[in-house]
């Protein structure tokens, strides 16, 4: 009898519980207040942070901490209440995936786009939604639930490391174009993701931590202060959050990403004034916010901000379960950010079980990329119309560039793509013959640094060499052989640090003796010298423009960058790009010059903005400073006359013709 029993009493449990369990509230059936009341504390927390890999040492039974491999983190997942995990991922020029998986035959590149400071140079909206259209659909093809882009940030100064990734200095343009690329990419049912919400306008000293071993998620800190930028109010709004302003209210992105960076002495993601006044109550934002990897410093204050996603997670969990014990945080707010946070998910391609194909159109994707490079660069002299390029069959390639195009920057910013076409490349399919000596001689010297390199990731190791000296005798013996010489001058620049004045803004000395000795060699011959500018942000270019006779700013414009330009070179495109960041006449005539990064110079607490409003063109235009090329510039292979010019009025009132 006993044994009976106890059999009833088992068979009453299983149909207890499983009867509970049917009983369960599921996302997307039930009212989320009913999801979000039926999960328990600890999934609570666990739903407020990423899911990286390397950044949750003990994941629940049965949880992956890796969906797509090199994708930057991802939330929680609870499936007994129907909650999927979402897949966020980089980045700003286009997916950031392995392209390479354990075990798989296939591979998963995708297509490195134009950066956004190239792609602002176009000022074409609709180029822009349609690359937006085109990273969108690869984030969705291969799993991914958000694209982290764009970056919007202001480039207050040329040193800015991320600059490459924001668009201009103009925040009607950003904003814009910010816009049309949310709009692109979440045609395709992924979100994106703004950032880095507000002021990131430097990277020295952005955050208080370096990677403990790269590739693990883990770090450790520095012991520097993160930075608080000290903005009047003024220059705040009309400057620093109208482009994201734009943005938001015209494209409604699905995410947004609070910065590393303080501003006006509060972390940007504790600030509640920043996340919930302005960005939630006054532009109706109703999407969540993301913070960036390991931002801010009280994951209490994060969340009671309105911050509802902490990344990458995992080692604030013992913090807020402890503010929860201890009655410092209050259950209500957590529910509110995990109604968002559902509510979010409810909108992932994963959520709605959409089949990823992992077969994105990359050739299609590959003619959009080339289009959007055209497209973006600048042509900035063109003396005796040299360019397109006539009755030239022999080119010679100076500068280590030529031969290993700079496609974008490093960081967030990078794009594991199949194949960059290069200058070279690029000249030999459109039918011109590269001078074989000199190409041995890079080829040769790239290379030894290749080889001689004890780095493991040698992607960049390039990029980052000296420009290879070389003697003038050397170079008489190249124009023998050629009709024209094209010069690529690189730079780039990455996430994490800032870059330098000297042999970096500026150009050295060796790259510097390059363009006078070329252009000496080859004027004498009656030979004409292009410099192409195959670079992410602003360089001078006073000091030595008036040596070569054209001047291409190919800024780093992605894989098909070498195939566009040549389009540009043989006049098969007409150069069409205007410049959206003025290139000073000095850096010293920079109206951040002297406060960047900030006080003390050399490890800065403090950035303070006295340059105010008048950031870029805003302060050149109205003190009437020297630029080198101003912003709006660029020419191209026709001449315009405007004549007869006269306004309706001489005041502005609503309306002026």
């Amino acid at each position: 009898m006993k044994k009976i029993t106890l059999f009833l009493l088992f068979l009453f449990s299983l149909h207890f519980f499983a009867q509970k369990k049917i009983n369960l509230p599921q996302l997307g059936k039930d009212d989320i207040k009913k999801v979000v009341a039926a999960l328990s504390t600890e999934e609570k927390v666990s739903l407020l942070m990423g899911l990286g890999l390397g950044n949750f040492k003990n994941p629940p039974a049965g949880e992956k901490t890796v969906i797509i491999p090199g994708a930057a983190s991802r939330t929680f997942a609870v499936p007994g209440l129907g909650i999927t995990p979402a897949v966020f991922a980089d980045g700003p020029a286009g997916l950031r995936i392995q392209s390479q998986r354990d075990n798989e035959k296939q591979s998963y590149y995708c297509t490195a786009f134009p950066t956004a400071t190239a792609l602002a140079s176009s000022w074409n909206s609709e180029l822009v939604g349609s690359v937006g259209r085109a990273m969108g659909n690869e984030a969705l093809e291969y799993g991914c639930d958000v694209l982290l882009a764009p970056g919007m940030n202001i480039q207050r100064n040329p040193l800015c490391g991320r600059n490459f990734e924001y668009f201009t200095e103009d925040p009607l343009l950003s904003g814009k174009l910010a816009a049309a690329l949310v709009k692109g990419i979440q045609e395709n049912g992924v979100g994106a993701c703004i950032k880095h919400f507000a002021a990131n306008n430097q990277e020295t000293n952005r955050h208080n931590f370096d990677p403990l071993e790269v590739g693990t998620g883990w770090h450790r800190e520095t012991g520097n202060p993160v930075i608080n930028a000290v903005i009047s109010q003024r220059a705040l709004r009309e400057i620093y959050l109208r482009g994201f302003e734009i943005a938001v209210k015209e494209s409604h992105p699905i995410t947004l990403m609070s910065s590393y960076n303080r501003l006006n002495g509060f972390y940007t993601s504790e600030n509640k004034d920043l996340l919930t006044t302005i960005l939630r109550k006054e532009w109706g934002f109703d999407g969540i916010i993301s913070s960036d990897w390991r931002a801010g410093s009280d994951a209490t204050a994060q969340m009671t901000s309105g911050n509802d996603l902490l990344m990458p997670g995992c080692y604030q969990r013992d913090a807020l379960l402890s503010a929860l014990k201890n009655k410092t945080l209050d259950i209500k707010v957590i529910d509110s950010n995990l109604e968002r946070i559902l509510s979010f998910v409810m909108k992932t391609p994963r959520f709605k079980s959409y089949p990823f194909s992992s077969k994105p159109d990359l050739s299609q994707h590959t003619i959009i990329a080339r289009q959007s490079a055209v497209e973006s660069m600048v042509l900035l002299k063109n003396s005796n119309s040299t360019l397109p390029m006539k009755g030239v069959k022999r080119v010679a390639l100076f500068g280590k560039t030529s031969y290993r195009f700079i496609t974008g920057g490093t960081g967030s910013g990078e794009v594991n793509y199949s194949h960059a076409v290069s200058p070279r490349e690029g000249l030999i399919d459109g039918g011109y013959r590269v001078v074989k000596p000199l190409e041995e001689v890079y080829e040769h010297f790239i290379d030894t640094v290749l080889s001689n390199s004890k780095q493991e990731n040698k992607k960049y190791l390039v990029d980052f060499h000296p420009e290879l000296a070389l003697s003038k005798e050397f170079i008489a013996r190249q124009e023998g052989l050629s009709d024209i010489a094209l010069i690529t001058i690189g730079r780039n620049s990455g996430e994490g640090w800032d870059r330098k004045e000297k042999d970096d803004y500026v150009l050295s000395e060796a790259e510097l003796s390059l363009i006078r000795n070329v252009s000496e060699v080859y004027h004498a011959a009656k030979k004409r010298v292009v410099v192409i500018l195959n670079i992410g942000g602003v360089v001078e270019v006073a000091s030595w423009r008036n040596d070569p006779d054209a001047i291409i700013l190919a800024w780093q414009t992605g894989q098909e960058g070498g195939g566009a330009l040549t389009d540009i070179l043989k006049g098969d495109e007409n150069p069409s790009g205007k410049l959206a960041v003025t290139f000073p006449f000095a850096y010293s005539d920079v109206p951040s010059a002297k406060m960047f990064p900030g006080e003390p110079k050399e490890n800065p607490v403090n950035a303070f903005y006295n340059d105010g409003i008048y950031v870029g063109y805003r302060y050149y235009n109205s003190f009437h400073i020297k630029t080198g090329y101003e912003f709006g510039y660029g020419m191209s292979y026709t001449n315009f006359l405007y004549s007869d010019l006269k306004l309706s009025d001489t005041t502005f009132n609503d309306s002026i013709e």
